[in-house]
């Protein structure tokens, strides 16, 4: 499944490309923003990742654009998180709307969600369960006896990783690789940090032994 990116910051560009690449979507991205609109119909792709801030017009215009041409799913992702400018984007014809800085899983889950919805690919769960906690991927949060706990971007990407693997111990190495889709080196504390943070909420809301450390190999739930 094809992705059209409209996005002129390079850098967020090769960073949405790297991400979407990864799950399997093949990505392309225009750079003619005068004709930004039609580069994207003609790509063929089953979704648009749209930003608002764009040189020549905007985000807005070129959504008015191509929604007057096309059904194709529309997910705006921009750094203007006002109320105004959701409702425009919706108003407009996008069918979703994410405020950078985004989540990654979240806004994967977002995608697939349009994608199954526009019969382009299968429905995605919208929660994962096992041993009692159910996991909510499109708020980032974790229920278990009416308890609810939010997580952050790093205690979400951890959790979903072990339960989507649940029974297998995962190593060290896989989760930082997971979380921070990066080459850099990443001090092994800070995942100490995050999964000290993760068990915490997780007792709070009953499960203190949920999230198990095997030594010398990884974790496991």
């Amino acid at each position: 499944m094809k992705i059209f990116l409209i996005e002129d910051d390079p850098a967020i560009r090769t960073e949405l490309a790297r991400l979407l690449q990864k799950y399997g979507y093949d990505c392309e991205a225009g750079a003619d923003f005068a004709r930004i609109a039609d580069q994207a119909l003609a790509s063929g792709a089953g979704l648009v990742l749209l930003d608002i801030n764009l040189p020549v017009q905007d985000g807005f215009q070129v959504c008015r654009q191509i929604r007057r041409q096309s059904d194709v799913p529309i997910l705006v992702l921009t750094s203007r998180s006002t109320d105004f400018d959701e409702l425009m984007s919706l108003n407009l014809g996008a069918d979703d709307f994410v405020a950078k800085p985004y989540n990654p899983q979240v806004l994967l889950a977002r995608i697939q969600r349009l994608l199954a919805r526009a019969g382009a690919a299968p429905a995605a769960p919208a929660v994962l369960e096992y041993g009692g906690l159910v996991l909510d991927l499109a708020r980032a949060e974790m229920r278990c006896g009416g308890k609810t706990q939010q997580l952050t971007k790093n205690e979400f990407g951890i959790l979903r990783l072990l339960m989507q693997n649940k029974g297998q111990i995962l190593p060290r190495e896989v989760l930082i690789d997971e979380l921070w889709q990066s080459e850099a080196f990443i001090d092994e504390n800070t995942l100490n940090v995050n999964i000290a943070r993760l068990r915490r909420k997780l007792a709070e809301i009953g499960l203190p032994d949920y999230l198990k450390t095997r030594r010398g190999m990884g974790y496991q739930v």
